[in-house]
């Protein structure tokens, strides 16, 4: 079974690149993004929240109710805590975009970076000319309990889920093999959560608003499960944010004459089941899906200005870091430790606290990452602002422990 599915994911890469440079039949560009500031107790239902974060964005893209045809909504658990499928209809009633062409991506943490794929191959194909983007997501709600077993169905049940295995454990058992197979100290990971925290302290839509974090209050958290610790795992939350794509460029103008392009878009998927993976240490799909991202937007790993990584773990944000080429096999705490992930780094990611410290509400993260990278390339990120005018930057939502991979890169034009 592992040698057939590997055979074939490598085949579906292949015609992957070889398609590429037919996949964006139209350009797409990113004319407006908004959010709701992420908490841990929202006062608004699901539809209130989208609905929210559409208004901003449109209204930052000057644009009317009438304007978008499409809506694709990121959600993972609106039918198992909050008892409500069927979410496109209910947040375009309450956003104004009634009657429009709408649907909602399920792709558990990932479902906000399926959403945006959605939106893209909308626009793309021709289809729509102007579509939103929305994710959605209330987790703070219910019981933790309740929580973490709706998480858990992102695993596979039979074997991860069902037998008590939650994302805490999933992720432990992965970075106690990293740390024993590199020889590393837990220490080691300090820089990842870090600058994050520091970063979401610069931002207020960030439920770590003003809450840096020290390597001391990093090394003396409790303990989780294993070797993760309490600043190792991002919180639960609430939250919703948007991005209107376009194929007109004038609709996506910025008031400096700039465009913001969707480059490039990839993904890819790996076995569910972790322990069923020939090198679970080695994200095969993230590898995978940036290698697609990147060929598509005829560009390299070094046209990278910034990189909005999956970081809901320590471990998670270390293996994502390596998987998508930026940091050798083993070799991702070390080049996290040399600055390289700062705002004025090489490669700053995190850039408004990432999952870690801006919040992670789960099918809403992927458009979160999308309205953060757009904010950067436009120059309105105001105190979490990159330095040296960024003209690139790629994103990548992570759906599961590896298994569902959406990447896009965006370019300043």
């Amino acid at each position: 079974m592992l040698s057939n599915f590997t055979a074939r994911s490598n085949a579906v890469l292949r015609r992957g690149l070889r398609t590429a440079a037919a996949a964006l039949q139209r350009e797409v560009y990113v004319a407006g993004a908004g959010r709701v500031a992420v908490t841990r107790k929202q006062d608004r239902g699901l539809d209130e929240m989208g609905a929210a974060a559409i208004t901003e964005a449109l209204e930052a893209a000057n644009m009317p109710t009438d304007v978008p045809t499409g809506l694709f909504v990121g959600n993972m658990m609106s039918g198992i805590l909050s008892d409500q499928q069927h979410l496109g209809p209910l947040v375009a009633g309450a956003a104004g975009l009634a009657g429009v062409d709408t649907a909602t991506a399920e792709a558990c943490c990932g479902a906000g970076g399926a959403a945006l794929r959605w939106g893209c191959m909308a626009i793309a194909s021709g289809y729509h000319e102007t579509v939103v983007v929305v994710g959605t997501e209330a987790m703070t709600h219910t019981e933790t309990a309740a929580t973490t077993r709706a998480l858990a169905t992102a695993s596979h049940w039979p074997t991860e889920g069902g037998q008590g295995e939650t994302f805490v454990s999933l992720n432990g058992a992965l970075m106690k093999m990293y740390m024993e197979k590199y020889d590393l100290a837990h220490s080691s990971f300090a820089p990842f959560p870090l600058t994050a925290h520091n970063n979401a302290a610069l931002s207020p839509q960030a439920v770590f608003h003003k809450k840096g974090l020290t390597e001391e209050q990093f090394e003396a958290a409790p303990p989780i499960w294993g070797p993760v610790q309490l600043f190792d795992a991002c919180p639960t939350c609430d939250g919703a944010a948007a991005v209107v794509l376009t194929s007109n460029p004038d609709l996506a103008r910025q008031g400096d004459g700039a465009v913001i392009r969707v480059a490039g878009s990839g993904s890819a998927c790996d076995l569910l089941p972790v322990n069923e993976r020939p090198e679970p240490l080695r994200l095969k799909a993230v590898e995978d899906s940036t290698n697609l991202a990147l060929q598509h937007a005829g560009m390299v790993r070094e046209d990278m200005d910034f990189f909005e990584l999956h970081d809901a773990y320590s471990i998670m944000a270390c293996l994502c870091l390596e998987a998508a080429g930026f940091a050798g096999r083993g070799e991702g705490t070390y080049y996290a430790a040399e600055g390289n992930l700062s705002l004025d780094g090489k490669l700053p990611f995190a850039t408004f606290g990432g999952l870690k410290a801006r919040g992670h509400p789960v099918g809403a993260t992927g458009v979160y990452q999308a309205a953060e990278v757009f904010l950067q390339l436009a120059q309105k990120a105001g105190a979490n602002q990159i330095p040296n005018d960024p003209q690139v930057g790629m994103m990548q939502n992570v759906g599961g422990a590896g298994s569902s991979i959406f990447t896009h890169i965006f370019s300043r034009e």
